[in-house]
């Protein structure tokens, strides 16, 4: 394990680009109170500008950017992981075994109401049954996802929710309901099952065009970490789950086989590779900040445990079904010297355009604390967008390149793979192939260059290193060297260019 991390992050670090994150961006460590144990479980921003915190202790804390200092908003929650400002004295938090309504009625600063709001959902008091969220969408409707719950423990002997045997057994199980589901609130305070088959959906959140994303991590059923739109009614790979399907037949989902299940679900629309992108994808956000952030207004951005970094997601529409490619935003360290730390759980962005970053460990590989992305100026040489053609893949960049490198075939490195579906823990990169790319042909602006492939097949995931492409200047060099493109459906028409 440490030495793959080790390869992985030298992948990262070599070879080194000229321009580099602190050209343009600032990382800020923010101090927490003393004897706080700063893993953080969820943090946003209220309408006044506070920072709203959670922290997996139970403490709700509220900072105020700018005199510096903290005041405890509330206590005694369970492992709250999410959280959502409704107004300056009011906030929803996700805790373990409920989502809660924290109200400050008199104004003092201090939560004097404790209001559940929704806990139509078993707990078998397994470590591993976290809960995230909310989320909300532009109908009112919110959204928490569920964990399943871990063999490596066991459950307890008093139970909230029906007990079902079929749900027990398998690496992660589902033995109350409805672990492994995301879950919808109506306005009215309905809870229906929304969407199943999730392992640990540590992420979730809508993005710029309102489609409901989430983050599930590698593990068994999982060859790689992923992310997927989510849909009402839909089964997403982890069996488990499946017994609290509504019409499911009183079975144990895993006594079907790796085909028929592959035949039920839908796939991811984007995947992370594992190592090369993530090993345990968190939270994403969508850059709200109408450019103060830098060329990626609009974008989401997904946290991640173990490695130093962030990713973005560029999506791209076939057939009316998203999919899409990943490349790292990179922040190892920030124009003051301070290094990301590793363990970025949650993310929110401030008024003022900055990016908040709750980093925790809990019990995992990690860091604690909170800590701030600043954007301080000038544009980086980076990928903007990643689109699909019928013969290959146009890359659209922040500035123009230069021609001569751009046109290079030897700039471009392509190779695909899959990762298989099984039942096992993880999965390697099967059937590695060399594709090699056959012609580059750069748009008049210099901004996206378009290139031909050998071969194209569906199901693959793209992996593209870009070499010693620079500005039209020839002064700067690309930021980020390696992209992967999901490649689900083939597009058989040409499209605009568009980053959907």
């Amino acid at each position: 394990m440490l030495l793959s991390l080790l390869t992985s992050l030298w992948l990262w670090a070599s070879p080194a680009p000229a321009d580099t994150i602190s050209d343009y961006y600032t990382v800020e460590t923010i101090p927490t109170p003393p004897g706080l144990t700063a893993e953080t479980g969820a943090l946003t921003f209220l309408p006044d500008g506070r920072l709203a915190v959670c922290f997996h202790r139970g403490e709700v804390m509220l900072y105020n950017p700018k005199t510096k200092t903290w005041k405890l908003f509330a206590e005694g929650l369970h492992d709250p992981l999410g959280i959502m400002a409704i107004s300056n004295r009011e906030l929803l938090v996700m805790q373990r075994p409920e989502l809660t309504r924290l109200t400050d009625t008199n104004g003092d600063g201090v939560a004097d109401t404790y209001e559940t709001v929704a806990d139509q959902f078993g707990m078998s008091g397994n470590y591993h049954e976290f809960a995230f969220g909310p989320v909300r969408d532009s109908k009112g409707n919110l959204y928490i996802s569920l964990n399943t719950a871990s063999n490596g423990a066991g459950i307890r002997d008093e139970l909230r929710g029906r007990y079902d045997s079929l749900g027990r057994p398998g690496r992660m199980y589902a033995c109350v309901p409805y672990r492994g589901w995301v879950m919808q609130i109506t306005p009215d305070g309905k809870v229906k099952p929304y969407a199943s088959g999730f392992r640990s959906p540590n992420g979730l959140g809508f993005d710029a065009q309102g489609r409901l994303l989430v983050t599930d991590n590698q593990g068994d059923w999982l060859g790689t970490s992923k992310l997927y739109q989510v849909e009402e009614g839909k089964f997403y790979g982890h069996p488990t789950s499946l017994v609290w399907r509504p019409g499911f037949p009183e079975i144990d989902p895993l006594t079907l086989s790796p085909q028929t299940l592959d035949s039920m679900r839908t796939i991811e629309s984007v995947a992370f590779p594992h190592e090369v992108m993530a090993h345990s994808p968190t939270q994403m956000v969508v850059d709200n900040s109408k450019g103060k952030f830098g060329p990626f207004a609009g974008q989401t951005f997904v946290g991640e445990m173990d490695f130093p970094h962030l990713l973005r997601i560029l999506p791209d529409v076939v057939d009316g079904q998203m999919q899409g490619s990943c490349v790292p935003f990179f922040a190892k360290g920030g124009s003051d010297g301070t290094p990301l730390r590793i363990g970025n759980n949650r993310l929110a962005f401030a008024p003022d355009g900055s990016l908040w970053l709750g980093q925790t460990d809990h019990g995992w590989l990690g860091d604690r604390g909170i800590q701030r992305i600043r954007y301080t100026g000038g544009t980086p040489l980076d990928i903007l967008a990643m689109t699909l053609t019928p013969t290959g893949f146009d890359l659209t960049f922040t500035q123009p390149v230069d021609e001569s490198t751009a046109q290079q075939l030897a700039n471009y490195q392509v190779r695909s793979y899959y990762y298989e579906y099984h039942r096992a823990y993880g999965s390697p990169q099967k059937d590695v192939q060399v594709v090699p790319v056959s012609a580059v042909q750069l748009s008049p602006d210099h901004r996206t260059v378009s290139l031909t492939l050998a071969r194209l097949q569906p199901r693959r995931i793209y992996e593209l290193h870009l070499g010693k492409l620079t500005g039209n200047n020839g002064q700067k060099k690309l930021m980020n060297q390696v992209i992967c493109y999901t490649l689900n459906r083939l597009r058989t028409q040409a499209v605009g260019r568009a980053t959907n």
